[in-house]
């Protein structure tokens, strides 16, 4: 039960601190001296709090220490210019912003039990006053299996530990990608692209159509993209630097070890999602190594056969009449 209501709770806290119009923020100014040592000292309880989130062996302390973060959180960024702070010692939880230094999106995770995890978070704009959003995961209620095609709100967000954002602008324009993880059960994982933007009144709003397929999917444009895997498996999914695109492992449909049916792994190649004109085209086998005709062998010349493997000349065998 109280992993139910916690959400709730959440939502009724965050939504509290949003006072400000979201359209037409002032950017924030420079944070004073006084601010920063007052945040400072915030951040280090949050950082025990953050710490203990994760980490500690009872389940009622690691609720409690995530109620105690949230309203934490909360009250340090209530201090004006507060997103001037860079929150660098806070390691338990992702702080992503993008290039354009529009917004930071704050998630973290809290472990219920061996199947359950809940992901918490919060988007604050630039500005002086604070701009809040909490994120509010409500992937428990989502159709099953996931909400590929699906727009999602603030308040219906699909909980995620975020650990890459990228930015991009389309005709419609500017959006970001979020590249997340969700822990999600024992026995299954799963990675999330997904895509955030801003409508016109300022809210954020979660899945565009962005992703561009050569074969759709039969229910529609995905709005995000998952990759399930079986949770023995290590799959990478990020951006990769020197091909100049989202790289991730291709999974493979295979006997569940656990006696849970099909599950995926990944079979050693790789798919990509490459930026084209503010889409993203899904690439399957990124690197095609397979040659279109066998390579020719020539046959070894008497050059050859005078050399051995290493290029020296080859010693000759002593006649069966010289050997002692």
């Amino acid at each position: 039960m109280l992993k139910n209501i916690f959400p709730v709770f959440l939502l009724a806290i965050l939504f509290s601190t949003v006072a400000v119009a979201q359209t037409k923020l002032k950017p924030a100014g420079k944070l004073s001296e006084d601010n920063f040592k007052k945040m400072k000292l915030c951040e280090d309880t949050l950082g025990i709090l953050a710490y203990a989130v994760i980490n500690d062996s009872i389940e009622a302390e690691r609720f409690a220490a995530c109620r105690q973060l949230i309203t934490g959180l909360v009250r340090s960024l209530k201090t004006e210019n507060s997103y001037k702070y860079p929150f660098e010692r806070l390691k338990s939880m992702s702080i992503l912003s993008p290039p354009d230094s529009s917004f930071r999106i704050f998630t973290w995770q809290l472990f219920v039990n061996d199947s359950t995890y809940r992901y918490y978070g919060a988007i604050q704009r630039n500005s002086g006053e604070l701009s809040l959003f909490p994120l509010i995961d409500r992937s428990g209620d989502m159709e099953y299996p996931k909400p590929t095609h699906e727009t999602l709100t603030p308040e219906r967000w699909y909980g995620a530990l975020y650990y890459n954002l990228i930015q991009f602008d389309t005709k419609q324009g500017r959006r970001y990608l979020l590249l997340g993880y969700d822990a999600f059960e024992f026995f299954q994982k799963r990675k999330i692209v997904d895509v955030l933007s801003f409508n016109a009144e300022g809210k954020p709003e979660f899945g565009a159509e962005v992703f561009q397929r050569e074969t759709p999917l039969p229910k529609g444009p995905e709005k995000r993209i998952f990759l399930e895997y079986s949770a023995e498996a290590s799959v990478k999914c990020n951006w990769d630097e020197l091909y100049g695109m989202i790289l991730f492992e291709h999974l493979i449909p295979m006997g569940s070890p656990f006696g849970r049916g099909v599950t995926y792994v990944p079979d050693g190649s790789y798919d990509g999602l490459k930026q084209e004109k503010g889409k993203w085209k899904y690439i399957e086998k990124v690197f095609n190594d397979v040659q279109a005709e066998p390579p020719s062998i020539e046959a070894p010349t008497q050059k050859d056969k005078e050399v051995d493997v290493f290029g020296k000349p080859k010693k000759k065998a002593k006649k069966e009449q010289d050997r002692p």
